[in-house]
Order: structure tokens, then sequence, then C-alpha cells
């Protein structure tokens, strides 16, 4: 039972702020969009994290800044910077990052709970970090990042 754990993995897509990198399960991404190639429709009156609305492949889709959500540092957009599509529960939301890297598997068991202290970004946004030879990976829990987003939507419904 115990190898069978062992040899469990999780496909992750990783991506950049600043100079660390996150990771969020694949099987929630639908696409990865380059930013410099959409048009974001400004929408009044939602938070600053909020960018906008852009339509993409006939969806009107919001788009969440991450730096923004975090309370990082702005930086300006650049031809690295993407656009990652997420879907939770029927509700997509793309997601802007410094840059998407790579797509990697992540041994469950080199999965720990998060620690203590995360650093920048707000404890209850981290679902866990992954240590990958020399890499740290922090696992995003999108249902808290998203969160605030999702009842808006909802309260639409």
């Amino acid at each position: 039972m115990t190898t069978e754990l062992e040899n469990k993995v999780m496909k992750t897509i990783v991506f950049q702020l600043l100079d660390k990198e996150y990771a969020i399960e694949v099987d929630v991404v639908q696409s990865i969009e380059k930013l410099l190639l959409m048009t974001i429709t400004r929408i009044p009156g939602v938070p600053s994290y909020v960018k906008g609305v852009i339509n993409l492949r006939g969806m009107v889709t919001p788009i969440v800044d991450l730096r923004n959500r975090f309370d990082l540092p702005e930086m300006e957009y650049n031809d690295n910077t993407r656009i990652i599509i997420v879907n939770l529960e029927n509700f997509d939301v793309g997601l802007i990052v410094d840059d998407a890297n790579d797509v990697i598997d992540i041994p469950v068991n080199a999965l720990e709970s998060q620690p203590e202290v995360v650093g920048s970004v707000e404890s209850e946004f981290v679902a866990g970090v992954a240590k990958i030879e020399k890499r740290l990976l922090v696992m995003l829990n999108l249902d808290h990042v998203l969160r605030p987003i999702r009842n808006v939507n909802a309260d639409e419904n």
C-alpha cells in the first residue's frame, strides 16, 4: 500500500510570480494564452485584482492578476506574461502570471502542508509546498484564491 502512495504523482502546471514558483493541478487548466495577444475589457466596480474580462473562443472570461491578488509589486506585462485559463466547477477564470514554465509530475509524498510562514502569499491561498530536487513549489488553493469572484458570479445567477 505504501509503494502505491509513493508512486502516485500529481501532474501540475508550474508558473512564476516575482522570483517564486507556484503550481496548480493540470486537471483544472483549460489553456495557457499569451497576454499580449488578448484584449481585456475593464469592468467597473470589481476588485482591483480583477483586470476585466476577455472573449475567449466565444466565452466571456474574467481575468485575475495574481500579483495584485497576492499583494505583490506590480510589473509591466511583457512577452512572457501568460493567462492560465482554469475551470473550477464550471466556472472559467483567467489568471495572469509572469510566466508559465512547465508541466511537471509531483510525487504525492513530496507534498508538505503549508508552513507557518509562506512569504508574501496569504496562507489560506496555499494548499501545500512541494520540494522537487532544488525547487520549492507553492501549491495554490484556487478555491480560496477565487472565492470572492465565484461568489459575485453566483450572486448574478
